[in-house]
């Protein structure tokens, strides 16, 4: 999955670069009210391939042979992608997870053991992306600010038909989450 871009711009000189009210250049389209909101979880990104379970990897130099790169262009060998999960202790989460009867496409791995289990997940589960939808988001800077601000979410991602996404964190509003 491509790194997405924020939908407002962040103050890259403060620590905890918090977002001001200017639309990030690209992300115009969220505020003309195109796109799906969805539910943006904190977990771990993964890929699920013909069957095959993937972790994500940022090969910034040499990269693994079995490395998929997110726009699934086998020439692209470095930036942001997958590599199979493997029966090694780095991926025992990885592991943990059943998914036989998953369909193709990218999932957030949560749980127990992940970022500190800020979604209250008891063990581990993959949720599909975009799979949590809300209505009536406002996309405005105080009106999402003010919308976020009693959810116990980590942010939103909006996603367009074709494959464009743009997220946003409770975090960037410097809101925390309740759990």
């Amino acid at each position: 999955m491509k790194k997405m871009i924020s939908l407002f711009k962040r103050d890259w000189t403060n620590k905890k670069c918090p977002a001001y009210n200017e639309i990030e250049d690209g992300a115009e389209w969220v505020i003309r009210g195109e796109g799906i909101a969805t539910q943006k979880h904190d977990g771990t990104c993964c890929l699920i391939k013909n069957g095959i379970l993937y972790k994500r990897l940022h090969a910034k130099g040499h990269s693994p042979a079995d490395f998929i790169h997110w726009s699934l262009n086998p020439e692209q060998r470095t930036g942001h992608g997958w590599v199979p999960v493997k029966d090694v202790p780095a991926d025992h989460i990885h592991l943990s997870i059943d998914i036989s009867g998953f369909e193709d496409g990218t999932y957030e791995l949560c749980g127990e053991k992940v970022n500190k289990n800020p979604e209250q997940i008891t063990g581990h589960k993959l949720i599909k992306h975009g799979s949590i939808v809300f209505d009536n988001v406002p996309t405005d800077f105080s009106g999402l600010q003010e919308w976020l601000k009693d959810k116990d979410i980590e942010g939103m991602v909006w996603h367009q038909p074709n494959g464009s996404m743009i997220k946003i964190k409770k975090s960037d509003f410097r809101l925390k989450r309740k759990s």
